[in-house]
């Protein structure tokens, strides 16, 4: 048995759903290990029911498991704001958003993150958001950071995920990958912002928690 096998059989598991969406995202979708899965899903419920936020922005969908875990903190009036690049998921995101009653917290936007929030988020969501999970295109992650910050409210939390990518972040043969190296990037720019505190937890690919002070 494997360390992360041990974890898995020792933590919370799936509800129904959630173990749904895994199932036909591994028989359907392309690139299923970009799902957060069991632990980490338990992790993004957990801290959302800790932080108790009234507003969430994800960056990235996929097929809708994060954002379904996320919405276990919401309050009977919360929001969750969604946004995914990728129009081909639409219909499966939608679908598994509907097989949960938290589905109908969830407002998904199909488009660029950096448009979506330059754009119709920009004028109407400054500091209104108490979390933000960034987990889109690693390469813009630099970016996403600059665009979210005046979102999140004072005292409110960022999380990122994949920030230790598999840990090519330290490994020299992926200096020329981009991925990586907009990774890379956004360590060193999070690590240097004293608006902020941050740790990084290694989990699965590195997941970092950033609290706005």
């Amino acid at each position: 048995m494997s360390l992360e096998e041990y974890i898995e059989q020792h933590s919370s598991g799936e509800n129904e759903v959630l173990e749904q969406i895994s199932r036909s995202t591994n028989v359907h979708v392309l690139n299923p290990h970009m799902l957060s899965g069991q632990v980490q899903g338990r992790v993004l419920s957990f801290l959302s029911q800790m932080i108790r936020p009234k507003r969430i922005l994800e960056l990235g969908t996929f097929t809708g498991y994060s954002a379904l875990c996320l919405a276990e903190g919401l309050p009977e009036n919360g929001e969750l704001v969604t946004i995914e690049h990728n129009d081909e998921l639409e219909e499966i995101i939608r679908k598994n958003l509907s097989l949960s009653p938290l589905g109908k917290k969830i407002r998904l936007i199909i488009g660029d993150a950096k448009e979506v929030i330059s754009g119709q988020l920009s004028a109407v969501s400054v500091q209104s958001f108490d979390l933000v999970f960034i987990d889109a295109d690693k390469r813009e992650y630099c970016a996403y950071w600059e665009l979210v910050y005046d979102l999140v409210r004072p005292g409110g939390w960022i999380l990122a995920d994949n920030t230790l990518w598999d840990g090519h972040i330290i490994d020299s043969s992926y200096d020329h990958d981009k991925q990586t190296l907009g990774l890379r990037a956004f360590n060193d720019l999070i690590s240097a912002d004293e608006r902020v505190e941050q740790v990084i937890l290694p989990l699965r690919d590195g997941l970092t928690l950033i609290h706005k002070l």
